[in-house]
């Protein structure tokens, strides 16, 4: 029997209630076994412009984030398998694991009108069904000659960015991160939080 598998890759620097709100929707939407939160090793289309947390570290906030959430899950395989993380390199080594899924590649849409920017972005595309989740509103005008399922969750206007800041500065985290989040934050230091 065939599984349906949604790859939802992500630096997750951290990962907040906006990336739990998108990957239930999108799972509930498109009749998804199963959602992977995966984690970026190195993120190479960040990695230049900012400091990125190490990788274990987000990939502990992430396995927090979605420990108690049925039908998500946090993946290592790009943190195991080192180096620049490329979303082609791990659709294959997902659709060798589960020959027989259907897999999703879940993008926002600033991430899906730069899809051509990808390493490899062809292999992507034929690989797995493209899909853009919108934002309320006018959606994003997406690369042509590509098929794309569009789904619309709930806007929350919650960045990873702001975050950082937030954590910099002393501002209140609360419903913005999940609470064991904030406990491995705080267990490993994260963001010049004292352990």
């Amino acid at each position: 029997m065939s599984s349906r598998i949604g790859l939802f890759g992500g630096t997750f620097d951290p990962p907040h209630v906006g990336h739990l709100v998108t990957a239930v929707n999108v799972r509930h939407e498109l009749g998804l076994d199963e959602v992977v939160l995966m984690v970026a090793n190195v993120p190479w289309q960040k990695s230049a412009s900012r400091r990125i947390t190490d990788a274990e570290g987000r990939l502990a906030m992430v396995r927090a984030a979605v420990a108690d959430v049925d039908g998500l899950s946090a993946g290592d395989l790009e943190v195991r398998r080192g180096g620049d993380s490329y979303t082609a390199d791990t659709l294959a080594e997902l659709a060798d694991r589960h020959p027989r899924a259907d897999l999703f590649t879940i993008v926002g849409d600033d991430a899906a009108a730069k899809l051509t920017t990808w390493e490899r972005y062809g292999e992507v595309a034929e690989r797995s069904s493209l899909v853009v989740v919108d934002r309320p509103g006018t959606p994003v005008e997406l690369p042509a000659g590509f098929e794309w399922i569009r789904v619309e969750v709930p806007h929350l206007d919650v960045s990873s960015t702001d975050l950082r800041a937030r954590f910099a500065d002393g501002r209140p985290l609360d419903y913005l991160v999940t609470e064991p989040v904030l406990e491995v934050i705080h267990r490993l230091g994260l963001y010049g939080v004292a352990a």
